[in-house]
């Protein structure tokens, strides 16, 4: 009997078991397979905090290789900014036409179309009679000035011993200042030149740093002296000349801010000129503007647009974009301003276009960076995240 009664508890304990050990995985099921709640979290120090709804990740390297463009946005009105089409130019330290310095015979070229130069290198070398005869004077005026030294220090001694007259060390004196005068001038005409060590050779040198960007010269041939040889320029002293309406000269002042707008982007500026009169043929005024950046990227004669902002009271509050970054997401109007490493969907109210150019009402502070070209890109990414996060 007591044996039975330990089976049946037995029975009991392991019946016991197994109905906890199925309820319990019932509930293991349920909680792997249910949604997780959404939570607030705390992000612990070195954890990455999780981001703003409408947030888009996005580095540095994928942005430039979608091409997507920023610009910074700042205060201004359509009706005051001046939109102009311009040219990159030499700065008037930048370029320098180099010429031969005496007739010549073309013997050597050291230099090709686009290569790097710096200042007082060699480029070309003519072979000269003309040098061969500032050289020989100055050879001359040398002895001769050798001489004169030599004669006045023994009519001084002289003097000095009391032999010779005062007028003798006085013409002495006289013949060395004028054999030492010679001496310059000879030493000035061969510097001017360029006279090679040998006497026998003109060299051509750049008077700037840059590259090449014009040759005239050909090897064998005789030029003369003053004939245009190279070209060079340096694509680090550039500027920009705007063609400007004479409607809207009157309006710019030295110091204004600009923006230049080129393949490689907008680009700020400041107006560093504005020329008093009309060109005749183009019917318009010159406004010189300076980029406040690195300009190495605008190769010289292209053809870019240029924004002018004249220093007048700008409305209050308005911002001006390019057309480009407003965006519509579900019937609203949308910027993409750059935070970190990423976009954060911003919504904006937007006012008059104008020129490929909109006004910004509400939604954007002056300052902040948005994605200009190419933002439609953004969009696509916003919707598809959204997409994904329905299904």
């Amino acid at each position: 009997m007591p044996r039975a009664q330990n089976r049946r508890v037995l029975l009991v304990a392991v019946a016991g078991a197994a109905l906890a050990a199925g309820i319990g995985g019932v509930i293991l099921g349920r909680t792997l397979l249910a949604p997780e709640p959404a939570r607030q979290e705390v992000a612990e120090p070195g954890e990455e905090a999780s981001h703003p709804e409408g947030f888009l990740e996005i580095t540095t390297a994928r942005l430039q290789a979608a091409g997507i463009k920023t610009e910074t946005a700042a205060a201004g009105a359509l009706g005051a900014e001046i939109i102009a089409q311009a040219m990159v130019a030499a700065a008037p330290d930048g370029a320098a036409l180099v010429a031969a310095r005496a007739d010549g015979t073309v013997t050597q070229i050291r230099k090709r179309l686009g290569e790097s130069v710096k200042a007082g290198e060699t480029l070309a070398s003519l072979e000269s009679r003309d040098a061969a005869a500032i050289a020989a004077e100055h050879a001359t005026a040398s002895a001769k000035a050798q001489a004169a030294r030599a004669l006045y220090m023994r009519e001084k001694r002289l003097y000095d011993a009391k032999i010779t007259a005062r007028q003798d060390l006085e013409a002495a004196q006289a013949a060395l200042a004028e054999a030492e005068a010679e001496l310059r001038r000879t030493q000035a005409a061969l510097s001017a030149a360029h006279v090679s060590p040998d006497g026998r050779h003109v060299l051509v040198t750049s008077p700037i740093s840059g590259k090449i960007t014009a040759i005239r010269a050909t090897l064998g041939a005789h030029v003369q002296a003053d004939a245009e040889l190279f070209r060079v320029a340096d694509p680090r002293r550039i500027q920009i000349n705007a063609a400007i309406p004479p409607i809207d000269a009157h309006r710019l002042a030295t110091g204004d801010p600009a923006v230049v707008e080129g393949r490689e982007g907008p680009m700020p500026a400041v107006v560093r000129s504005v020329t008093p009169a009309i060109d005749p043929e183009s019917r318009a005024a010159t406004a010189v503007l300076a980029l406040t950046g690195d300009g190495g990227g605008l190769p010289l004669g292209q053809s870019v647009r240029v924004r002018i902002t004249p220093k007048t009271p700008a409305e209050a509050g308005r911002i001006i974009l390019p057309d480009e970054a407003v965006q519509t997401v579900e019937g609203r109007a949308v910027v993409f301003v750059r935070q970190g490493e990423g976009f954060q969907v911003r919504d904006v109210v937007a006012g008059a276009r104008s020129g490929g150019r909109v006004e910004i009402i509400e939604g954007l502070k002056p300052g902040e960076t948005v994605a200009t070209a190419n933002a439609f890109l953004l969009k696509a990414e916003l919707s598809k995240g959204e997409a994904e996060d329905h299904h």
